[in-house]
């Protein structure tokens, strides 16, 4: 794998979860990280956890407000790649029960948001830089009743890469799509019963457990450093879309 040392790279989502794990990921690389969130807390608690670092900041900013977006990337300067792992826990209506406040939500949140950074990054990014989306497994196999608005936001990310890859080109634009990754989010979704739900999924994995977000960190680096991939989908579920 390439050096990551003296590149910039912007987290958004990076103050928990597979984003912290990125942020980890790229600082043991040599590389310079600014980690954003909505929460000054959780940024510092963020930032306590990956240690003194005169290469690590966080910057407090919401994806879904243009303003705060715009901000954002004013404060950061040139860069080099843009990851976002950024993500609220979605809708799990059936169809029938759908609650459209709360997909509007989620779609601003995830989709709209996406749009956003992408839309005021590249006025920043420096040349053969790259942008990495965060899909998931619920686009290959959604929960059911509730999946399909999730499916659909999942899967309209790697048509998403395809197109923004050829308008920016030649900045890089991909998707990492993980499996199940015992995050915050996980605790939020179940609580108690997270540990029952991972013991089942690890025992059905062909990779034999469910990720923490070092497992998934990899492919994120992978994609900053491989010049030659861009538009593409990377599958990193242990074999999730398999069974």
């Amino acid at each position: 794998m390439a050096s990551l040392a003296g590149k910039k790279i912007v987290i958004v989502g990076g103050s928990s979860g597979i984003g912290l794990g990125v942020a980890a990921a790229a600082l043991q690389n040599g590389a310079d990280v600014t980690i954003v969130g909505r929460s000054n807390d959780k940024l510092q608690t963020a930032r306590q956890s990956l240690g003194a670092s005169s290469n690590l900041q966080g910057i407090v900013a919401d994806m879904t407000k243009e303003a705060e977006v715009t901000r954002l990337f004013g404060e950061v300067g040139s860069f080099d790649h843009l990851v976002s792992t950024a993500g609220t826990p979605p809708p799990n209506y059936p169809i029938n029960d759908t609650d459209m406040d709360f997909v509007r939500t989620f779609v601003d949140n995830k989709l709209v948001g996406a749009v956003m950074l992408a839309k005021h990054a590249a006025r920043t990014l420096r040349s053969r830089g790259s942008m990495i989306f965060t899909s998931g497994i619920n686009k290959d196999r959604p929960p059911v009743p509730g999946g399909s608005v999730v499916s659909a936001i999942a899967g309209s990310f790697s048509y998403f890469a395809r197109a923004l890859a050829l308008e920016l080109a030649p900045t890089r634009v991909n998707i990492v799509s993980p499996g199940w990754v015992d995050t915050p989010m996980w605790d939020e979704l179940v609580g108690e019963a997270k540990s029952g739900f991972f013991k089942d999924m690890g025992s059905r994995l062909p990779a034999g457990k469910v990720a923490n977000p070092a497992d998934i960190a990899s492919a994120y680096l992978y994609l900053m450093t491989s010049e030659f991939m861009t538009g593409e989908t990377i599958h990193i579920d242990g074999g999730q879309r398999l069974i």
